[in-house]
């Protein structure tokens, strides 16, 4: 059997069949810019790239699309209370959102549409949603009726005559039990400023459920394969998407469905108010690598609640310290032949590797395949080395496995550390020649408050990091 994604449509575990072969269509709901991203949403953004990355892995094309939402109430409350425009607003933001997705090692997507560049494919949509007599006008505004839409309340789990419906909702986001008639186009108010568009629709913008729909079938088609995001964009967001999309289309909008739970912060929820509330830049600001953030973010399976704690993050660095070591000792080695062992190994990693992550991307087992193969190979390597055969081998397993998690490969700056420390310890071996043992004490003592211990043995100073 192939790769396996729990589809929250149907609430089952589900075989990947995409429309087209060896092709996906990916919508990955993306910020809102009104303000910066924290780590909450970054678990989900690096759930979505882990997806994206492993099918690459796997050998699929991926088309994906992650929208921009820079037109909602929230940016629009933001630069009236500013007093500057939109773009100028959201521009701040937009830029930081790309900073912190290359300081995560997070792939670009292959587009990122802005809502404030189709408002076009919105008014269509909307257009199309009233010949089809399942929207109508209140005054400036036009509204979606659910009552129009049968399935309505399917991803969900919630049944349409359990909800309060009947009214109209202008507001962006809402709670469960006031489910109502939704705005597709909000009509000028005194409110929006200088935000909105002279359409066919009337003078105005679009409501952010519309926003989505339009920019994704824009690019994947009417139909595509799989959609992401949080379990809080179930509803009302996702559930209103798949009701105006296929209203407009008569067609199944999306094929599988994959929701990513909550983040907690030491326990509890992230809030402002408990003071556990952190942007990636607050993180990196106390001293968090962003590698370590990263592994955290990924290491727990993306249906289950993240608990994000700092000894989490701390702990994350001492096992990348690990893989990081393995990767340039591996590149470094020289001398020996392990018979085959290497192969062996690598084979049965790779195929334990990939297992887990067809399982619905179960990234405990994938990740437990990658330091099992770390803890084996440098068995052989201490017994017999490695032929240049079994350096190539390794390798190539090691840059597959950190195509998919990124986090492999020792970033540049480890490779300056190490360079820094072997230029160190070259001037300790020195004044050890010239009997200048204070100085010597001296660059052993600093080395060793930034964790790196020295062994002096009979074939000269060695050195590893100490893991706490």
């Amino acid at each position: 059997m192939g790769i396996q994604f729990y589809n929250t449509y149907n609430r089952r575990k589900e075989e990947f069949k995409p429309i087209k072969e060896g092709y996906v269509g990916l919508y990955t709901c993306g910020p809102t810019v009104y303000d910066y991203a924290h780590i909450g949403n970054f678990r989900a953004y690096i759930f979505e790239d882990l997806l994206r990355r492993y099918l690459l892995y796997r050998g699929f094309e991926v088309t994906q699309v992650m929208n921009l939402t820079d037109i909602d109430d929230k940016t629009i409350k933001g630069c009236n209370t500013k007093g500057i425009s939109l773009a100028e607003y959201t521009k701040v933001f937009k830029d930081a959102f790309f900073e912190d997705l290359d300081t995560l090692k997070i792939a670009r997507a292959t587009h990122y549409p802005e809502a404030t560049t189709h408002i076009k494919e919105m008014v269509d949509l909307v257009k199309r949603l009233l010949d089809k007599g399942v929207a109508y006008r209140m005054g400036d505004s036009i509204y979606y009726r659910i009552t129009e839409f049968p399935n309505y309340g399917k991803l969900s789990g919630m049944k349409l005559e359990d909800l309060k419906t009947g009214a109209r909702i202008d507001a962006e986001e809402y709670e469960k039990e006031t489910a109502a008639d939704f705005a597709l186009w909000k009509g000028w108010d005194e409110d929006d400023g200088d935000v909105y568009w002279e359409t066919e629709l009337g003078k105005g913008r679009p409501g952010w459920h519309i926003e989505c729909s339009a920019m994704s079938m824009k690019y994947l088609g009417e139909t595509f394969d799989i959609h992401c995001g949080g379990v809080d964009n179930m509803f009302p967001h996702h559930e209103n998407e798949i009701a105006q999309s296929e209203a407009a289309t008569g067609k199944r909008f999306v094929n599988y469905w994959l929701h990513n739970a909550h983040l907690m912060v030491e326990g509890k929820k992230m809030a402002k108010s408990f003071n556990n509330f952190y942007t990636l830049k607050d993180l990196i600001d106390q001293g968090l690598h962003p590698m370590a953030v990263r592994y955290v973010l990924i290491a727990t399976h993306y249906r289950q609640q993240l608990n994000f704690t700092f000894d989490g993050v701390n702990a994350a660095l001492a096992s990348l310290q690990r893989l990081w070591d393995f990767y340039t000792n591996v590149e470094e080695s020289s001398g020996g032949d392990s018979g085959g062992q290497i192969g062996s190994i690598t084979h049965e990693a790779e195929e334990k590797f990939t297992s887990a992550l067809d399982d619905d991307l179960n990234i405990s087992p994938a990740l437990a395949a990658v330091f099992d193969m770390v803890k084996a190979a440098n068995r052989v390597m201490a017994e017999v080395g490695l032929s240049e055969d079994d350096k190539k081998i390794l390798l190539k397993a090691l840059d597959g496995f950190d195509s998919v998690l990124a986090f492999v490969k020792p970033p540049e700056e480890a490779k300056i550390i190490d360079e820094e420390v072997e230029r160190l310890i070259q001037a300790r071996v020195d004044a050890r020649r010239n009997k200048n043992f204070e100085e010597a004490d001296r660059i052993r003592d600093q080395l060793l408050t930034q964790g790196i211990i020295l062994e002096d043995t009979k074939s000269g100073t060695k050195w590893k990091r100490k893991v706490e």
